[in-house]
């Protein structure tokens, strides 16, 4: 990098705190902070439903699987969010929108307490806040490392810069600051792929073309859409996974969705990042199955390969465009996750550990809700130096293992309680399908993963907690009913369309005390 590059990269993080501080005016309570009040256009939701859905992971450990094995890291990871979304489309979107306008909620979370009971929400929300803290520190850790290729910055040095401008814009500006630089985000990200697609197609001509490329040795196999550990299992799993995840299971998305005005304008805003998730992917992966022809990553995994390529091909300026990119797909996805922890605790969390977290008043729970920002981004900048640590191995790990497995079992009460088929499962099959899920993961990742010559294969370690938790949720509804007439009640209330669909609802103070009344009753409209 050279002083014009570095100016693209400050001038990124001036314009971003700045629009931080312009959204401040906007937030006047924890529903602007949490959900932009209901007012958010769904052309901008949607945007900002398809930018908060990845990360700088996308060049490194997914630019690695495409340096080693082409065409899969589409088809097994942005194929699937691009069906999973577009099926949530209508089955998920619409309802959560009425979690907000009719449940009067500002965490996707908080209708839980009235779905099932106190506990559940609360073992959803404690072990969601928790995986979402190792999650964002793995995109921390991944903007890091391409950081360090860049500048030689430190992976702790970088993980700092990047960590503390997000939480300037992020916590003064809430989800409206979110949303508004991710569609900054978007424009930069569009001419920085656009600029990394043209140069690579340039480079192109001694290898045989766009299309005669393919049958260079170097990328033997790329274009076979399932390969390596990434087959028709690991694919089918993900359909699945990516389903619950991104249409809300990790609680970011489905902030999008509670954002906009009416559930119409949900459906739709979920439709323009399915739309996104199928195309744009193409134009950024393309760079990387071409990846062996041009660099040799010095990395075992190559997940350093994209960052060389980008340093070997475009003059600088354009550099210091690609670099901001980078950044933008991490700090997208870093703040919007930041700001759904925020609101699970604030709202959630909270108000059951403290008495006085319960009378909250406006500007209380603002006050909380940016402080909690703060904190969160905090741990999980602290997780993030421990990313390459036997724990959790590296960066894809972390991705792939970790999240992918973990968020079944917690996702599945939470999305399949919105469903009037799964009206019978309450809170004994929440819970129990949660455990056991969870029960699933350490089994299939630790003891019976340590006791298999070669290790249980990846496409397993992410599906058997996942189908454990399904199966388990299903049965315990039909052998141990739990339809109460309050819990339908909830359920109805999210399953159809009425009067106040189309207007912003006012949050309410947070929960009451938890005593077994309030865990019982639904909130009033």
């Amino acid at each position: 990098m050279n002083s014009l590059d570095w100016s693209v990269l400050i001038g990124y993080f001036a314009v971003m705190v700045a629009i931080g501080i312009w959204s401040h005016k906007r937030v006047d309570n924890v529903s602007d902070f949490f959900t932009a009040g209901g007012r958010m256009p769904w052309w901008l939701s949607g945007i900002s439903h398809h930018m908060s859905g990845y990360s700088a992971v996308m060049f490194t450990g997914y630019a690695g699987i495409a340096y080693t094995y082409g065409v899969t890291s589409f088809v097994t990871w942005s194929f699937p969010i691009a069906l999973g979304i577009a099926v949530g489309s209508k089955l998920f979107a619409p309802r959560i929108n009425r979690m907000r306008s009719r449940l009067h909620v500002a965490s996707p979370l908080e209708y839980l307490k009235n779905r099932y009971d106190l506990r559940t929400q609360q073992a959803l929300a404690w072990s969601g806040m928790l995986l979402k803290i190792v999650d964002v520190g793995a995109k921390w850790a991944a903007i890091a490392t391409l950081l360090a290729v860049f500048t030689g910055v430190s992976l702790n040095e970088g993980i700092l810069i990047t960590g503390a401008v997000t939480a300037v814009y992020c916590t003064i500006g809430g989800l409206w600051a979110d949303a508004l630089t991710e569609l900054g985000q978007f424009v930069i990200q569009l001419l920085a792929g656009i600029a990394m697609f043209v140069a690579v197609v340039a480079e192109l001509g001694d290898h045989g073309g766009f299309f005669g490329v393919w049958d260079e040795p170097e990328l033997q196999g790329h274009a076979e859409p399932l390969v390596g550990p990434y087959g028709t299992v690991f694919l089918l799993a993900f359909l699945f996974i990516k389903l619950f995840e991104y249409n809300g299971g990790m609680l970011n998305q489905a902030q999008r969705y509670m954002a906009t005005a009416t559930p119409r304008e949900a459906e739709r805003s979920a439709r323009l990042s399915a739309v996104l998730w199928l195309v744009w992917p193409l134009v950024l992966f393309f760079p990387m199955w071409m990846s062996p022809l041009l660099v040799e990553s010095q990395k075992a995994d190559g997940s350093d390969s994209y960052a060389l390529m980008t340093e070997q091909l475009l003059p600088h300026g354009l550099l210091g465009l690609v670099i901001v990119g980078f950044f933008s797909h991490t700090m997208a996805m870093c703040s919007s996750d930041a700001n759904a922890i925020a609101a699970v605790f604030t709202r959630d969390v909270a108000p059951v550990l403290s008495a006085r977290a319960r009378r909250w008043n406006d500007r209380s729970g603002l006050i909380a809700a940016r402080v909690a920002t703060v904190v969160f981004l905090g741990l999980s900048m602290a997780v993030a130096t421990q990313v390459d640590s036997p724990t959790f191995k590296d960066i894809i790990t972390v991705v792939i293992k970790w999240v992918a497995g973990l968020m079944g079992p917690i996702a599945i009460p939470m999305m399949l309680g919105l469903l009037r088929p799964f009206r019978r499962s309450g809170p004994t099959a929440a819970l129990t399908s949660w455990s056991m899920g969870l029960l699933a993961f350490w089994l299939v990742n630790y003891p019976v993963h340590w006791a298999v010559e070669g290790g249980v294969p990846l496409e397993y370690q992410v599906s058997i907690p996942l189908a454990v938790s399904l199966v388990l949720y299903v049965l315990i509804g039909y052998a141990k009913p739990e339809d109460t007439p309050e819990r339908m009640a909830v359920i109805e209330r999210v399953n159809t369309d009425g009067d106040g669909d189309s207007a912003a609802a006012a949050v309410p103070a947070p929960a009451k005390a938890p005593d077994a009344a309030s865990a019982r009753t639904p909130d009033s409209p």
